[in-house]
């Protein structure tokens, strides 16, 4: 018999929101947490505008050794990471480190202190060879991603299967999807799963704007990202990090652990056509969808809401509308569907993570967060994607999903467990 996972735990580090209570509280509101970036000077830019973090290290419990050592992708990732482990009241000095995992998922790595390292090191490019002199001790662990799913593991105790999943913007489900499987399959019985993303640096803002997949609405930062409007031109870069503990079903009910959601369903695909392109009939997409709903054994009446990608591209947009119809059928038009990035814009590899955090909004609270700035739909995404208002409605089964640049197309199925209190 399959073992079943659910979510215990959950802590958010996002645009605008710091805790899990306050990220539910911007998505109710609608509330857009992106503006003209401040991290760096971005005048230069094609595209000016980010989801950023305010974040202050010190205040939310790092210790100044911990905040010189880390980089800021990994320091969202350990404030999340005790929020969860708090939320989740597991006592982890009293299971069997061998049984307790890590799953985290991210994009870029430390693409930050990276780049800021090698303009300290190459003297601000003018020379060819870069002097480690100058550099800091950790620049090798800024090279390698793999070190925060070692700093996760340590912040539990945990010495089972470790690893850090990197598949671009499908990174922070399909580390959750992982961390299920695990699992599922008994290698595990409990995981610190999600993902984190500190993108927001120049190297990364000057890579989107030669693809001209980002938004140039710089005189208007906070409708910036339009997912499913006409007017959309583009994606709005993010930042931030989602760290959920999850466990085995019956390990969870014999503590008596309060249970977000079971993740009942996952499924991942690739297109295997485009780096960034995507078939407009979205078929891989309905794909992952299809075999996600299978594994949950739900059909298309099940679904109660849908959280879409939503990243406010134009094929994008298309190709998930497409991919809804094609899954979901007549029953397609009839469930509502909201995009979180119009809020606190594409945070890459941690999306994913905190559409999931997201979810559980609907799910718990019976509130489903509306796709803000949409204020003239595209005729052509004609569902029903609950504009600007959050929308009160039962949810027992909520369907997210993923694209990614190279083709990745996840899918994951949360569910209401019956017998558990909200």
């Amino acid at each position: 018999m399959t073992r079943r996972v659910v979510i215990t735990g959950v802590g958010v580090v996002a645009p605008g929101a710091i805790g899990a209570k306050a990220f539910w509280k911007l998505l109710t509101d609608g509330r857009s947490a992106t503006r003209i970036i401040t991290h760096f000077d971005a005048s230069p830019y094609r595209s000016q505008v980010a989801g950023e973090v305010d974040f202050d290290p010190v205040r939310e419990g790092l210790s100044p050794r911990e905040v010189r050592r880390l980089d800021r992708a990994a320091q969202f990732a350990v404030v999340a990471g005790r929020e969860a482990v708090a939320d989740s009241g597991v006592e982890f000095s009293s299971i069997d480190p061998g049984r307790v995992g890590v799953s985290l998922g991210t994009a870029v790595g430390c693409t930050t202190s990276l780049e800021r390292e090698f303009v300290v090191g190459s003297d601000s490019g003018r020379r060819w060879e870069i002097d480690q002199d100058y550099t800091v001790p950790q620049l090798y662990d800024y090279f390698t991603p793999s070190s925060m799913a070692a700093e996760m593991a340590w912040l539990v105790g945990a010495e089972g299967p470790a690893t850090v999943v990197s598949t671009g913007c499908t990174s922070g489900l399909d580390s959750v999807g992982h961390a299920a499987q695990l699992i599922m399959e008994g290698s595990a019985d409990v995981m610190v799963t999600g993902a984190t993303e500190a993108p927001l640096s120049p190297i990364t803002v000057v890579c989107f704007d030669v693809i001209r997949a980002s938004s140039t609405r710089n005189d208007d930062p906070g409708t910036a990202c339009r997912p499913f409007d006409r007017t959309r031109d583009g994606l709005v870069l993010g930042e931030g990090a989602a760290i959920l503990v999850v466990e085995e079903l019956e390990h969870a009910r014999a503590r008596g652990a309060h249970i977000y959601a079971e993740v009942s369903g996952f499924a991942s695909r690739c297109n295997a056509y485009h780096m960034t392109g995507l078939h407009p009939e979205g078929t891989e997409m309905s794909d992952a969808i299809d075999m996600a709903m299978a594994m949950a054994r739900a059909d298309a009446s099940d679904i109660d809401y849908i959280n879409a990608h939503g990243s406010g591209t134009k094929q994008n947009d298309l190709h998930e509308t497409a991919a809804f119809k094609r899954s979901l059928g007549a029953r397609a038009y009839d469930i509502p569907v909201s995009g979180f990035k119009s809020m606190i814009g594409h945070s890459l590899g941690a999306i994913g993570s905190l559409e999931i955090a997201g979810c559980l909004l609907p799910i718990q609270e019976g509130l489903i967060p509306p796709t803000a700035n949409l204020n003239d739909p595209d005729p052509a995404c004609d569902l029903d994607y609950v504009p600007l208002v959050a929308r009160e409605q039962r949810v027992d089964v909520a369907l997210t999903v993923g694209s990614g640049f190279g083709g990745f197309q996840s899918a994951m199925v949360l569910s209401k467990v019956e017998g558990t209190r909200s």
